[in-house]
């Protein structure tokens, strides 16, 4: 049997060994492109010492098969023997070196893969961190005039709110929760009468003249929050009272633990003065109409009562019932007629004189006349008439009686207390355009109760028979028939020593009479 040729086997073998040599490099070089042009990636990388390897396992296999050939070739097989396990063994070396690194392939990817992850998020923490580093180097820069706007914002608003503070002409004030006043405006000291360099320590139950109000006031700011225009009695620093609007809210921690309030109060006095004298004209205007009708009425059948009576009086003598009877009658028949007489100068239905007044003269005729009886009751008067008092117009008989009507008024004032001091002043108001007359007793004064209703037709305190109560309602509406008006102050507060002073005065305020160019008048007066 003929043995076939090995040379072609031996042939094909060599060239093979030759091919995986160069696809072995050919696939280190891919590899090591790959890994030069993404050196972090880490399968790249891998791939790469992965083709070092195989490159490695190649040469060594292809070397020893080469090597067998050439010696099987040349004949010295005996080589090859001792040469075959050296070069079996280090291809084994090789192979399983390749194995090693291809077994631990997934635990690379994974490691890579986590590392992966971690970079995300280092580079997504690393950006968010720029970012963030952007905006504190924007504030940064810009925080100066961030400052600065603020401040101005704040100063500004701080400024809105201390004008309205300062300049409103309404109580403003704080407390705490204890109900103590922490501050309060300059307006408000006003209302209250304090002096803002003399002020006492303040609480609500210091200016609340009625303790329930306050008491009421804090259960609903503390249930609500809020009051809002509740009408309420403010005491002063004298005493004397006056009404109040008051609107407040509740302050609140962040607990919402109640810490104090804060509020505003508008003084109602001079509003509630206004609407009583809007009541009290309204009033006297219908009894004015009332009056007018009722003394056309009678006054024709009490004049035929008087001039019978007169007449039978010429018939009885005065010592006989009948002579007595009759001077009962006429004596109450004229009373009656001066009843109707005020009635009619309360209804002002006679026509008023215009002429120039001089309130000094005027004044020294009426104490010429009414100082004797004033004498004869232990009152001496006190004069201080103004030299250079402006002029009015009106009607000299109608004022005169109102000067009449307030000094008889002091002098009942005085009598039961056996004596006592008028006062009688004129000057002119401090732009000159009034003339003050005032009248001031240092009787026992007017009670706060009455006081209102002093010009109401018909109110009188004197007992039966001494007054109609028309004499003050008469001289109100002379004086508004005049322009003027007419003011009452019981008990008198010193405006200089601000001490309460025992009495009453009465103010009457008439406009000063004003020539062609608008310039006020005056006429030469004597001061007494």
């Amino acid at each position: 049997m003929n043995s076939l040729s090995m040379f072609p086997a031996n042939l094909t073998d060599m060239v093979g060994s030759l091919l995986i040599i160069v696809f072995s490099f050919l696939s280190l070089r891919y590899a090591y492109l790959l890994t030069k042009n993404q050196p972090d990636n880490f399968l790249w990388g891998f791939l790469f010492y992965f083709c070092i390897t195989l490159a490695a396992f190649a040469i060594s296999r292809a070397v020893g098969h080469l090597v067998k050939q050439v010696l099987v070739i040349g004949g010295k097989e005996e080589h090859w023997v001792v040469i075959a396990p050296l070069s079996g063994g280090f291809n084994t070396l090789l192979m399983i070196s390749l194995a090693a690194v291809t077994i631990y392939y997934h635990k690379g990817i994974e490691g890579y893969r986590a590392i992966e992850q971690k970079a995300k998020n280092l580079k997504s923490t690393n950006k968010e961190l720029k970012q963030t580093a952007a905006k504190l180097h924007e504030i940064n820069v810009h925080l100066e005039e961030l400052v600065d706007n603020r401040t101005k914002e704040l100063s500004a608003s701080e400024k809105k709110f201390r004008n309205f503070f300062i300049n409103s002409k309404d109580m403003v004030f704080f407390c705490d929760s204890e109900n103590r006043i922490v501050n309060m405006n300059v307006s408000g000291l006003e209302i209250l009468g304090y002096s803002f360099n003399d002020l006492p320590p303040l609480t609500l139950h210091d200016i609340f003249f009625n303790e329930d109000d306050l008491n009421n006031c804090s259960e609903e700011m503390i249930s609500h929050g809020f009051i809002e225009d509740l009408e309420v009695e403010f005491k002063r620093e004298d005493g004397t009272l006056i009404s109040i609007l008051l609107s407040a809210h509740a302050v609140f921690n962040e607990e919402g633990t109640f810490t104090g309030c804060e509020g505003i109060a508008k003084d109602l006095t001079r509003v509630k003065t206004m609407m009583a004298q809007l009541v009290s004209s309204e009033k006297m205007a219908s009894v004015g109409q009332m009056a007018a009708g009722v003394a056309h009425e009678i006054n024709t059948p009490l004049g035929v009562i008087l001039g019978y009576s007169q007449l039978l009086m010429d018939d009885f003598p005065a010592d006989t019932e009948e002579g007595e009877s009759l001077e009962v009658i006429e004596r109450q028949t004229k009373a009656c007629r001066k009843i109707v007489a005020d009635l009619l100068k309360f209804s002002r239905q006679s026509e008023s004189s215009r002429e120039d007044i001089a309130m000094n003269e005027m004044l020294s005729d009426i104490l010429a006349v009414t100082e004797h009886s004033l004498n004869m009751s232990h009152i001496q008067v006190h004069q201080n008439l103004s030299g250079h008092l402006n002029t009015v117009v009106g009607d000299t008989e109608k004022l005169r009686q109102v000067c009449v009507n307030l000094i008889n008024n002091s002098h009942h004032a005085m009598e039961e207390q056996g004596g006592g001091d008028i006062y009688i002043s004129t000057k002119n108001s401090d732009d000159g355009k009034n003339v003050i007359t005032t009248v001031r007793d240092t009787g026992h004064g007017i009670p706060d109760k009455i006081r209102s209703s002093i010009f109401d037709p018909f109110f009188t305190t004197k007992p039966v028979g001494k007054g109609t109560g028309l004499g003050l309602s008469v001289s109100y509406g002379i004086i508004k028939e005049h322009d003027g008006h007419i003011e009452v102050e019981s008990p008198i507060i010193n405006k200089e020593s601000g001490a309460t002073i025992k009495g009453t005065a009465f103010h009457i305020i008439l406009p000063a009479l004003l020539n062609e160019s608008g310039v006020v008048t005056q006429t030469n007066q004597q001061a007494l």
